[in-house]
């Protein structure tokens, strides 16, 4: 049971068996994730399912990957939907600020999703140590990273934009 459960989750509902680019697949599953979160519970709903997921995806990556030599197999993206969330932050919370319709702000939406898989791809710096730490939390913590950075030049972005 706990197998099949932790294969749902580290697959993101089996999104990681999309191919090609199964990160990106997973990032794009997201956010729709993402949209049900925020309409259901705001920013708030959104938070508690970042921790979600980086805590049932650390476990079911731990799972997932035991006794096997290949300790980050493409089809895990657990990580890409907690990064994803992370990236999208700003967007939330500018559209929660400003009483904006979430979809109204979709630049953003396209500014997180483009920074999280630039930054996730290319791992510059911590992420790139992150993700040498190899196992679970080497998974989960790269791209956790990944969405922060992401969320800050997401935000930055949408300052720049409405400042100019």
């Amino acid at each position: 049971m706990s197998t099949r459960l932790s294969h749902l989750i580290a697959t993101f509902f089996h999104a990681g068996h999309l191919r090609p680019a199964p990160g990106t697949w997973g990032s794009l599953a997201a956010l729709p994730a993402a949209w049900l979160l925020l309409s259901l519970g705001g920013v708030t709903l959104l938070l508690l399912g970042i921790v979600a997921a980086c805590g049932l995806g650390y476990w079911a990556t731990a799972l997932e990957t035991k006794g096997k030599s290949d300790k980050d197999p493409s089809e895990i993206v657990i990580d890409e939907v907690a990064g994803q969330w992370i990236a999208l932050l700003p967007v939330a919370i500018g559209a929660a600020h400003s009483g904006a319709p979430l979809l109204a702000l979709w630049p953003g939406w396209v500014a997180a999703f483009a920074l999280f898989r630039l930054f996730d791809i290319l791992k510059p710096g911590p992420i790139g140590w992150a993700d040498r730490l190899g196992g679970p939390m080497g998974v989960m913590l790269d791209d956790v990273i990944a969405g922060v950075f992401a969320a800050l030049g997401t935000g930055l972005m949408g300052y720049l934009w409405h400042a100019l």
